[in-house]
């Protein structure tokens, strides 16, 4: 019987040591990431008949198990995921939104100074520095360009940068998950029992890789994990795994593209299956917004380049020359100024349009005006006259072959010949002449440059809907809307997140209060074990001393 006591107390004392240790483990690792607190499961040992009845033999410890639900787990998996693809795509649309919305390098304010320097050499087209400043502002326009074009190229290299750094993360994580795998399976098939702190260090990767891109777990009945990305591309599959690697778009060199390196070279994944995680959200950020904002800039500086360059060919700077292209553009990373010489701005109209002062009618001449688009007529300057027969009718001479006789006249009609239109008023007598001819010495004329500076407020762009500053605005109007939207939507994220981390250390994370409150208990219980052995080893005592 003493014997009995004796295994019995010796039982209790092993299960409290056990429960001392368990409980010493969790207060240790309170502030591990990934730790699950865990529980010491034990139970009544077999009894034993001693035919008046089965009597006890103690307690055994049947396992250690981790407290941990795989449903919150998910939880905070997909939270997580979630809070960090918009934590990463709000990262990246803040420098653009930024820059935007600086009023020294944005476009708006170098949009605004060019119009104005245009339209101050209308009012002295022969000033030289008039000119020089003018050209000095489109200088300023070509280099705003250039820089926010600079910018968004330097932030096309981050993101390589970073979908490269993310890829060799998510590598490093697959081989880890893939080695605990393996672990695991070793241990758990040779004991029996969880290898609870192998479980924890692999979910805690499993999170890890969450925050890179989005990764769903599948258990094997060997309590392995088979990890799958994006819309179910294997990662991980028992003990092995599937490398991924970054390589050149075929279609654009500078861009780059995820891939799986497969025995017969790299295969590109699209980027619509790497949702969430910082990869995600960096990918999804390129596509998104970056991307459709260079392209926007380039549109813009394209389509201010060539209306402009349309309306000075139609003019004539100051020592006679048809005007050529004011700006060179084919994006707006190389936007810049075609001209180098203020005398070469097409401030004037190269044609003149002119009553002669013989004419006895009231009839008068609009100074003229080059049709649109360009490049000019080619007898656009040659000398053409228009004699009236009557007051209603007149013939017209110097357009070659087939010149008309006996035009019908309509006071303030538009006559248009040789890529040019006047307008005649008045009540012209027969016999009077009007002529249109080359702007000989037009060096104050500002007809074209009144042309040039009107476009500031037309509307040129997005297929005839908006202004320059307006196509500007668009762009600055789109990133800054969805930067709040990110913002807005990332905090929501983050609140989630920690309601989903909130739910799961209720369930598995350690309280130190109930853990020194256990600890209180296994040492009473150890104590107690320790009387049962004493009263054991007394009465064992007593027998001896029968003999």
């Amino acid at each position: 019987m003493a014997t009995s006591i004796l295994s019995i107390g010796q039982s209790a004392l092993a299960a409290a040591q056990a429960g001392i240790n368990t409980t010493g483990h969790n207060i240790a690792n309170a502030a591990t990431p990934g730790f699950n607190r865990q529980v010491v499961v034990q139970s009544a040992a077999q009894p034993q008949s001693y035919g008046f009845g089965f009597m006890g033999q103690g307690t055994e410890v049947s396992t250690v198990k981790r407290v941990y639900s795989e449903f919150l787990g998910s939880q905070v998996r997909t939270a997580q995921t979630t809070k960090s693809g918009l934590d990463s795509y709000y990262t990246q649309i803040k420098q653009i939104d930024n820059m935007l919305a600086d009023p020294a390098s944005g476009l708006s304010p170098a949009l605004q100074d060019f119009f104005s320097g245009t339209q101050e050499m209308s009012s002295n087209p022969s000033s030289i520095p008039a000119r020089q400043a003018a050209l000095s502002s489109a200088e300023s326009l070509a280099s705003g360009f250039q820089s926010m074009a600079g910018r968004l190229d330097e932030i096309e290299q981050g993101v390589n940068s970073q979908i490269t750094s993310s890829v060799s993360v998510i590598n490093g994580y697959a081989k880890q998950i893939a080695q605990l795998n393996d672990a695991i399976g070793r241990a758990q098939g040779a004991t029996g029992q969880p290898a609870n702190d192998l479980l924890d260090q692999r979910d805690q990767l499993i999170l890890d890789l969450n925050k890179e891109t989005r990764a769903t777990v599948v258990k094997q009945g060997d309590g392995g994990y088979n990890v799958f990305i994006g819309n179910g591309q294997p990662l991980v599959v028992g003990v092995s795994t599937l490398s991924l690697t970054t390589v050149a778009s075929p279609t654009d060199p500078e861009r780059i593209e995820v891939a799986y390196q497969t025995a017969n070279g790299p295969v590109i994944i699209g980027e619509s299956s790497l949702g969430g995680g910082k990869l995600g959200g960096v990918l999804e950020f390129r596509s998104q917004t970056l991307e459709p904002a260079q392209q926007s800039l380039d549109d813009l500086a394209i389509g201010l380049a060539t209306t402009f360059n349309a309306q000075h060919r139609l003019g004539q700077d100051i020592d006679g020359n048809l005007g050529g292209n004011f700006f060179s553009a084919t994006s707006a990373s190389d936007f810049s100024v075609a001209i180098t010489d203020p005398r070469q701005i097409a401030a004037a109209a190269p044609i003149l349009a002119e009553a002669a002062s013989t004419n006895s009618g009231t009839g008068a001449i609009s100074p003229g005006s080059v049709n649109t688009p360009s490049p000019p007529d080619a007898n656009l300057q040659e000398p053409v006259t228009i004699t009236f027969t009557s007051p209603t009718s007149y013939n017209v001479t110097g357009i070659g072959t087939g010149d008309p006789i006996g035009v019908s006249y309509t006071p303030g009609e538009t006559i248009t010949y040789n890529g040019w239109s006047v307008t005649i008023s008045g009540a012209p007598a027969d016999t009077d002449t009007f002529t249109v001819g080359p702007n000989t010495g037009g060096v104050g004329d500002n007809r074209n440059a009144l042309l040039l500076g009107a476009l500031q407020t037309a509307n040129t762009m997005n297929g005839g809907t908006t202004t320059y500053q307006g196509a500007y605005s668009q762009i600055v109007s789109q990133i800054g809307n969805k930067t709040r939207e990110l913002e807005v939507t990332s905090s929501a994220a983050g609140n989630l997140l920690s309601e989903a981390n909130l739910s799961l250390q209720s369930e598995s994370g350690v309280n130190l209060d109930e853990e020194a409150a256990n600890l209180l208990r296994y040492q009473q219980a150890y104590q107690a074990a320790g009387k049962v052995m004493q009263a054991a080893s007394e009465m064992f005592d007593v027998l001896l001393s029968l003999g």
